[in-house]
């Protein structure tokens, strides 16, 4: 009977334990080890994350009932208090180089958005996490509350987070926004939240197409006025603003849609720079920002961000960095492996079966299969009948 390695084992296996020894060295993780390998640290934060283990103590007490499974995977047992050490000192940035190193192999194999034109399709947003303010003081967002904002660049290519930045919640996510690097034909979309003509005329510069929400009371006039393709697009006009303090900030002209949500009735208005797209095509893009929407939902609700086992900027830092990098992993084996499993029903049935030892990508297809029996397709061809 053929043997596995753990899941665990397997999941693990797709980082090269080469370019993880690499990075070690790039970002001086074992300057202050104190005999806590940056590995032994890798493997506990992704047993928490994987495991759903909310304290170092947990962390701890889970991983001692599996000693011969890390004697396997390269690794030894933390306790809690090395656990800690290592939060707080090793630098954060080894985890975000693994991060990025999965993100390209991950968008090597995604599937292309839904759209038909090829133009890159990218999404951007923040989401705030309360914090408690007299754990986390340096975090202080109110007069007595605590609280830090995720901002993210969400590619449509997959729905992959591509850009992750960490900021105490009174950073503005417009101010993020100009930090994010697009190239001439990009598509991007956000919510009026970034609106900030000067902003919109920086991606113009750059030949970056953009789609967003237009507020009610910018001043405008309508300078031509397109023929209207399709019932629920209202009004489809080509505008320059007329206030100074906006025409100045951007004084080319604008294409303003307001079109009618079908299913509501209800109407909103979306400015874009793209002036040869259907207004339909448009109003599409715009209701695509709804994935990020949903990809906030999906990593609060299944992985561990909110509760965190360190109160350093940097522990913090770490453990976002390895649930981003267990988020692209899941996406990775459903690409992969081509399965209809949605990343919560996956995320859900592997913390149950961590140190089973299965083939990983028969586990996928056929979770509920008990160990020992497979398919009597692969058992026929196995059998010898010499």
């Amino acid at each position: 009977m053929q043997k596995y390695n753990t899941i665990f084992g397997q999941l693990l296996k797709f980082f090269s334990r080469f370019e993880f020894e690499k990075f070690v060295k790039e970002v001086g993780a074992e300057r202050h080890a104190r005999g806590v390998s940056s590995w032994d640290h890798f493997v506990a934060l992704m047993f928490a994350q994987l495991a759903g283990q909310e304290s170092l103590r947990c962390i701890e007490a889970g991983m001692a009932t599996q000693i011969n499974s890390l004697y396997h995977l390269g690794a030894k047992l933390l306790n809690r208090s090395s656990l800690s050490y290592a939060n707080n000192h090793r630098p954060a940035t080894l985890f975000e180089k693994i991060f990025y190193s999965i993100l390209t192999k991950c968008q090597n194999i995604a599937p292309k958005h839904k759209f038909k034109f090829k133009n890159p399709l990218y999404s951007i947003d923040s989401t705030v996490i309360e914090l408690c303010l007299s754990l986390f003081e340096w975090a202080k967002y109110q007069k007595s509350k605590g609280a830090i904002r995720l901002h993210f660049e969400l590619d449509h290519s997959g729905y992959l987070p591509k850009f992750m930045v960490l900021t105490t919640g009174k950073v503005s996510e417009h101010t993020i926004a100009k930090e994010i690097k697009f190239k001439a034909g990009d598509v991007v979309v956000f919510d009026r939240g970034f609106l900030d003509f000067g902003f919109l005329n920086s991606l113009d510069n750059k030949g970056v197409f953009y789609v967003t929400r237009f507020k009610s009371n910018s001043a405008y006039k309508v300078i031509e006025r397109k023929e209207k393709t399709n019932k629920n697009i209202l009004a489809d006009q080509i505008i320059e603003l007329t206030v100074d303090w906006t025409h100045n900030k951007y004084p080319k002209k604008l294409r303003r849609i307001r079109v009618k949500d079908p299913e509501t009735g209800k109407s909103i208005v979306i400015i874009t720079n793209n002036f040869k797209w259907a207004a339909t095509t448009i109003a599409k893009i715009y209701k695509e920002r709804w994935q990020i929407e949903l990809f906030f939902k999906a990593i609060k609700q299944n992985l561990n961000i909110k509760n965190f086992i360190g109160v350093s900027l940097n522990a913090m830092l770490s453990q976002i960095w390895i649930a981003l990098i267990v988020y692209l992993l899941i996406n990775y084996i459903k690409f992969k492996s081509k399965i209809g499993l949605a990343f919560s029903t996956i995320i859900s049935i592997i913390p149950l079966n961590l140190f089973s030892r299965r083939n990983l990508w028969d586990f996928l297809k056929y979770p509920n299969k008990p160990k020992g029996i497979c398919d009597l397709e692969v058992l026929q061809m196995t059998l010898d009948f010499g």
